[in-house]
């Protein structure tokens, strides 16, 4: 089980699908940062697909629990479609954007999963028309990426489409992996350093989603908040899987276009060592999940 830490549409509202922070920033100012930012997660997009992990069968379980129905969901960012493929299983229809071509390329290819590539931005009536219906959604989903939003606007739309009042959003993250000991004493110093390579909406999710904007209500009686929920999920890997799931980063990528190359053969050095102490070549990798999850109530 999850363990718990404590009028109508006018003007043409717009998701954008990077910092809520930049809110403050000009048009051209944003634009440029989609552009860099979509930039990223193209050029690792083979690396994120095959390093990431996927996410627990338990995390869509209990999501799919607090859901009345199990007809539509919207799973935004999809990326290389990890969420997408789990949800398809319990869902009769899923529609998957995100707005990377090459990640879609890589996502598993199913007869009731939708994949669409859309704009960094887009219309009101655009994501009716391309995504669903008002009250249409009994379920949005967003894995590894609200963060990255516009919040106050993509929550008004996500509002705007889920179905009165039962209609549920699901948002999760997963912070730095866990491994034992020896790695995990280079690891954390290592991850420090990177910091400075991170954007800044990074920092919502070393807090967990806790300090992240999340306006809605509790699903149900038996959760009394809205979260973060912990999960975890594992994946094995073997050091080489393990160098790929860093070289997956958005951080890597800008230190590498910066000329700094985080895995340095110092760096590698010190993981061989660690990765070797236990005789064991492949490990379990355990990655925490926290969710963040509420109902829409009745949106006017």
């Amino acid at each position: 089980m999850p363990r718990g830490t404590s009028p109508h549409m006018g003007a043409l509202h717009r998701i954008v699908l990077s910092g809520f922070y930049k809110m403050k920033r000009s048009k051209g100012q944003i634009r440029e940062r989609e552009r860099e930012m979509a930039d990223l997660f193209h050029k690792q997009a083979d690396d994120y697909a095959e390093a990431r992990p996927s996410y627990p069968e338990e995390l869509f379980q209990f999501i799919a629990s607090k859901t009345p129905n199990h007809d539509l969901v919207w799973d935004v960012g999809t990326g290389s479609g990890q969420a997408a493929n789990a949800l398809a299983g319990i869902y009769k229809n899923v529609v998957a954007t995100d707005t990377s071509q090459k990640q879609l390329d890589f996502a598993p290819k199913l007869p009731n999963i939708q994949y669409k590539c859309t704009p960094p931005t887009m219309t009101m009536d655009e994501v009716e028309r391309i995504v669903a219906a008002q009250s249409s959604l009994d379920l949005v989903t967003i894995a590894q990426a609200l963060h990255w939003f516009d919040l106050p606007t993509f929550y008004h739309q996500v509002k705007w489409l889920l179905k009165k009042p039962h209609g549920v959003i699901a948002a999760w993250c997963y912070t730095i992996p866990e491994v034992n000991d020896c790695v995990d004493t280079i690891f954390r110093p290592f991850y420090v350093d990177s910091k400075p390579y991170w954007d800044p909406a990074r920092k919502l999710v070393d807090d967990k989603y806790r300090g992240i904007e999340f306006p809605f209500e509790r699903v149900d009686d038996e959760v009394d908040h809205t979260g973060p929920l912990e999960f975890k999920t594992k994946r094995v890997m073997d050091l080489e899987g393990f160098f790929r799931y860093i070289r997956s980063w958005s951080a890597y990528q800008t230190a590498k276009e910066k000329g700094v190359e985080l895995l340095r053969d110092d760096v590698v050095e010190s993981f061989k060592r660690a990765w070797s102490e236990d005789g064991e070549d492949r490990k379990a990798v355990v990655f925490p999940v926290h969710l963040r999850i509420g109902k829409v109530g009745n949106f006017n």
